[in-house]
């Protein structure tokens, strides 16, 4: 099954640099199935990087996340309007059902804990923690790409968007 994996964050704004740095860890596996879009935050013309594909994966940081991460299956959103800046996956989502006229693929959110974002600050303890989990979770979804699979290992419970340390999921 195709996945496309997104990954948000700032490197340079402390524990916002985990998604940039999972996306790295992922651009090592080579996986043959994965396409890997990584940017500093969700723009509109990221839903075009949907097509195609069966399965879609935002990885981020946030700050009101259960540690170490949360896993949560989400979709479209047109709750309010979508501008051209700083999006979240429920936004881009929205914006494929809106142009292509055919509902996105299953999507998920993998958002990571963190605890400081501060600019020119390094990745935290408990990011650094945090960052392994959410590593070997990939490396179990991943293996098996199967949206039904990862319907039934999601995080019960409320799937609205949470604040992130300024990023989108």
């Amino acid at each position: 099954m195709s996945v496309v994996v997104f990954a948000v964050g700032n490197p340079s704004r402390g524990d916002d640099a985990l998604g940039p740095l999972l996306l790295a860890e992922l651009e090592r596996w080579q996986l043959p199935h994965v396409q890997l879009v990584g940017d500093f935050q969700l723009q509109v013309e990221h839903a075009l990087d949907l097509d195609g594909h069966a399965l879609a994966l935002f990885i981020d940081a946030g700050t009101g996340t259960p540690a170490p991460f949360e896993f949560r299956e989400t979709g479209p959103h047109a709750g309010r309007p979508v501008s051209s800046h700083a999006l979240a996956p429920e936004a881009v989502l929205q914006v494929f059902a809106d142009i292509r006229g055919t509902p996105p693929p299953p999507a998920f959110v993998l958002c990571v804990r963190g605890e400081d974002f501060g600019l020119g600050h390094d990745l935290s303890a408990a990011a650094r923690r945090h960052l392994d989990a959410a590593r070997a979770l990939l490396a179990e979804r991943l293996a098996d790409a199967d949206a039904e699979r990862w319907r039934q290992l999601a995080t019960p419970g409320d799937s609205a968007h949470r604040a992130a340390g300024g990023s989108a999921a």
